[in-house]
């Protein structure tokens, strides 16, 4: 049954995902079809200021829209009442449990709720809020249910957890195929964010105002902006270094090299900031990821890298996800983010082909840093040679030096065929623990 079911919805949606769009070029947006409009309140994305201003004033840049919002209730009594005012409540799924954490501590700043009609829009075809600030990727809400409407109040849980009540604003069906085609460069379903859009969104999107309740309770802990800007200096620049994959010594070595980089200040940190939501299918649960990570912050301990983690779901969007994750980044008090080759990409999974250049997120980056406000720092080439160790592929080819390659695959089959993995590609540590949990 459940196969039956599952083959179905994907029959539907290769049928409602149409054929492949040029990426990121111009299209002329058809006039969606509104479901039932409710009138929006005009505070739904103004945004709300941190309680205490003095979280901003221990970290160097600005949030993004100029305030950072904080949308959690601090007493019982204030939770109880928006516990008491709702008239239903849902379930959360993994994406949207992500999605509520940032939008109610502000990672998501300066939106305050789920898009409305025309705020996604807005974004899908212009990278931008309706006044403009610009915004990576629409964040939505979305669902079956035919009976949620304009105006209800709903209880947001994860399991018996309370995290957040909604009051919808707007319900409406979404384009999906002229959204995929804007914001991942296609709409082919063998993307993996189109066959995200296809297979797990419901068939409407609804805006809607957030309440914070509740921070979700997770494997691995998450801490809020304003957290993670008090433990940055004001006074120097912190570079984010963004992975959803354990992390290996060409990473080690790229992200700590980066602060030399000349466009980085004197004294700069690198913010160590993997996300640890929802991703393609045939990555490492983020949970797994997890360990990984804590255990090489023991074994590489230095106080110039920070580690930090972001419940986000990835969409694998190229360009434009690069843009959400900088402006994230922005919120948790980061100046520049390392932009690596094909960043955020994804292959066919059927052709295996590359949807995206492999210097196209560095370059979109580029040309949206100076309005963004975050400085991209291009990552560099590394290869690992007999003679000199970690060097650039230049470096290595003008010296003809000797290169050591191990492929992903080929990592793989050895970790599951229980192979000595060489540690000039990665930490024993990070190895240890994808062993124990395979």
């Amino acid at each position: 049954i459940y196969f039956a079911h599952t083959t179905m919805k994907l029959a539907l949606a290769v049928l409602s995902i149409a054929a492949t769009a040029s990426a990121f070029t111009s299209v002329v947006s058809p006039a969606a079809r509104t479901v039932s409009r409710g009138v929006v309140s005009s505070d739904v994305f103004v945004p709300v200021p941190v309680r205490s201003r003095t979280q901003l004033e221990v970290a160097k840049q600005v949030p993004h829209g100029g305030e950072l919002v904080d949308l959690i209730l601090k007493t019982d009594e204030e939770k109880e009442a928006a516990v008491a005012a709702c008239t239903k409540e849902l379930q959360l799924s993994p994406r949207q449990l992500c999605d509520v954490e940032l939008i109610m501590n502000g990672g998501f700043s300066p939106i305050t709720g789920f898009m409305d009609e025309e705020t996604y829009k807005h974004v899908v075809d212009s990278v931008a809020l309706p006044d403009g600030l610009i915004f990576g990727l629409p964040v939505v809400f979305d669902t079956d249910d035919e009976d949620l409407q304009p105006g209800d109040k709903v209880l947001l849980k994860d399991g018996d957890r309370n995290i957040a009540t909604i009051e919808f604003t707007d319900k409406y069906l979404p384009n999906k195929a002229y959204e995929c085609a804007k914001c991942y460069g296609t709409s082919e379903i063998e993307h993996p964010g189109s066959l995200m859009v296809a297979t797990e969104r419901g068939r409407y999107y609804m805006g809607g105002k957030i309440t914070g309740l509740n921070l979700p309770v997770r494997d691995f802990p998450c801490k809020t902006p304003a957290e993670v800007r008090e433990t940055l200096p004001d006074d120097v620049d912190v570079v984010a270094f963004q992975c959803r994959n354990p992390v290996h010594r060409a990473h080690y070595e790229l992200f700590t090299r980066a602060l030399d980089d000349p466009l980085i200040g004197e004294n700069g940190v690198v913010l160590v900031h993997p996300t640890c939501g929802p991703t393609q299918a045939d990555d490492i649960p983020g949970v797994v990821r997890y360990k990984t990570y804590e255990v090489l912050k023991e074994e590489t301990h230095n106080d110039r890298t920070r580690w930090e983690y972001l419940p986000y779901s990835m969409h694998m969007a190229g360009p434009r996800e690069a843009i959400q994750h900088m402006m994230i980044r922005k919120n948790f008090g980061c100046t520049h983010f390392i932009i690596g080759r094909d960043m955020a990409g994804s292959k066919s999974s059927v052709t295996g082909e590359d949807y995206y250049g492999a210097y196209d997120a560095q370059d979109f980056a580029k040309e949206k840093g100076p309005e963004l406000g975050v400085t991209p720092v291009p990552s560099l080439n590394l290869v690992y040679t007999d003679e000199e160790g970690y060097v650039t592929a230049d470096e290595a080819k003008e010296r003809d030096l000797h290169e050591k390659k191990l492929s992903g695959t080929k990592f793989r089959q050895m970790l599951r065929g229980g192979e000595d993995i060489p540690e000039w590609f990665a930490f024993k540590s990070v190895v240890k623990v994808l062993r124990e949990n395979a």
